[in-house]
């Protein structure tokens, strides 16, 4: 196989708002080899974000969050998302340090113990967003309520759900974003193991 190359030929910022557009005529090695034609691409610019499970062991309980978000307009009746919380990373931030931090402003959460689960793209076809996915240890004994910060024209409705029924909710379809699908499916899969080691923390 030739070596996988590809090279830009010219790059313009079509919209430049809360994100960014960018357009990029490039062209790529390809497999069976030689070079690609030209060809243009969109690229929807936005910076690097964190998603944070928060769990507590427990109780088995699962925080969720839900808002409003804009790209579910097209089905208006379920425009109000089930989430998990999650941010994007500022300059001079770590991931970790997201993680604490959104647990705090979305869901007045304070994170006892943060485990990496994973890094991905969400939509790599047209936006550069890369996530780094966590799960943070919490006590979900207080939780609930309404969060998020009014300059940032948040309206955050906190719950913890026993992870049977958020499970549950991921089945029946009532779950529709891709970041916290996957984190609970991952949750599914270790569920036992990392009830077992944070347990175990506290001998």
């Amino acid at each position: 196989m030739s070596s996988k190359q590809f090279e830009v030929l010219e790059k313009e910022i079509v919209y430049q708002g809360f994100f960014r557009l960018e357009q990029y005529t490039l062209k790529h090695t390809l497999f069976k080899g030689g070079w690609s034609q030209p060809i243009t691409r969109e690229l929807f610019r936005r910076g690097n974000c964190v998603g944070v499970l928060l769990y507590d062991p427990d109780r088995d309980e699962v925080v969720l969050i839900e808002q409003f978000r804009v790209g579910a307009v097209f089905q208006p009746q379920r425009a109000w998302l089930v989430e998990i919380v999650a941010g994007a990373i500022e300059e001079g931030e770590s991931a970790e340090e997201v993680a604490y931090r959104e647990a705090l402003e979305e869901a007045g959460c304070e994170i006892q113990e943060l485990l990496k689960i994973q890094e991905f793209y969400t939509t790599p076809g047209g936006c550069s967003e890369r996530i780094t996915l966590f799960c943070g240890r919490v006590d979900s004994r207080s939780v609930g309520g309404i969060h998020g910060l009014a300059e940032e024209d948040e309206d955050i409705h906190v719950t913890a759900v026993k992870f049977a029924e958020v499970f549950k909710m991921l089945e029946d379809g009532q779950i529709e974003s891709g970041i916290p699908i996957i984190a609970i499916q991952w949750l599914y899969i270790h569920r036992d193991q990392l009830r077992a080691r944070w347990r175990k923390a506290d001998l």
